[in-house]
């Protein structure tokens, strides 16, 4: 008897699944049409202050400051220039650069006042992780921190560099965390203890949540509902359009009927095509 594994119908992450409840058609886009978009400021400067963090806690607890945090940041945007040039067109000239690089500075400053890095040692840092849930999806993305105490509970930790969202808007943003627990949970068969969202923007604020095995099978379901609505619209072919205030960031409206634009016919490509019978490659996100 030879072991195989489960037939995959798609896979699923948590910016892929934010992306369609945002607008249907936003995921079209990124993910059938998979059209290109310019780097913008706040996502690159995102990715620069996480990579400090990651190699912030290479360095022996002691030698943790915020000296140090200060003094990669520089080396850390060079290697992202290095790998591609095209970020340095996001700046008008020098000057525009150079207050780019003092907020990410007061990022990484603010970062010390809301944990002290000196006493964590996390279990991992950008691990990436992928569960096939037991309709066929598989669930996968990358967890910034994981911390485990001695005691064996886990705590998933995730670097926003945006302010913390209101009241309103916080279901939206535990729902990444609660998507990533599930993801543990069902690998590891252990509920985390808690979830923690570092915000460096604004005046800086930590958001912590405790999920429990219902948060977690009602996450499932929602993820599976999700996935329902993604392969209802490939198979009618209506990816509609929702209009919001995040629309003012899209690059897409040239090609959005909210804006006057028409979208481009539907390529043969659907999310799942490869992933039915063997798993992807990590750096592939849908």
């Amino acid at each position: 008897m030879t072991l195989t594994e489960p037939v995959i119908i798609g896979a699923l992450s948590p910016s892929r699944a934010g992306d369609f409840m945002t607008c249907p058609l936003l995921y079209r886009f990124r993910v059938i049409d998979q059209l290109p978009e310019k780097p913008s400021q706040a996502a690159v400067r995102g990715t620069v202050v996480h990579a400090v963090l990651e190699r912030l806690y290479d360095l022996p607890a002691p030698r943790r400051s915020v000296q140090a945090a200060l003094e990669l940041l520089e080396p850390q945007w060079q290697r992202l220039l290095d790998e591609d040039p095209q970020y340095a067109q996001m700046f008008a000239d020098e000057a525009e650069q150079a207050e780019w690089l003092v907020q990410a500075r007061g990022m990484l400053e603010r970062y010390f006042t809301l944990e002290d890095p000196t006493r964590l040692e996390p279990a991992e840092r950008e691990l990436y992780v992928e569960a096939v849930l037991d309709g066929g999806l598989m669930l996968r993305g990358y967890v910034d921190r994981l911390d485990v105490a001695p005691t064996g509970e886990v705590r998933v930790v995730d670097y926003k560099t945006g302010s913390a969202p209101g009241p309103d808007f916080e279901a939206k943003a535990l729902f990444q965390m609660k998507f990533y627990a599930l993801v543990l949970w069902r690998l590891r068969g252990q509920v985390p203890r808690l979830l923690q969202l570092v915000y460096l923007g604004g005046q800086g604020e930590v958001l912590r949540y405790a999920p429990d095995e219902a948060d977690l099978l009602a996450t499932e379901r929602k993820v599976m509902a999700l996935w329902t609505a993604i392969e209802r619209s490939l198979e009618s072919g209506e990816w509609r359009a929702r209009r919001s205030r995040l629309c003012d960031w899209c690059d897409h409206q040239a090609l959005c009927p909210e804006f006057g634009g028409t979208p481009p016919p539907i390529p043969a490509r659907q999310p799942g095509d490869t992933t039915r019978t063997h798993r992807r490659a990590a750096t592939d996100e849908l």
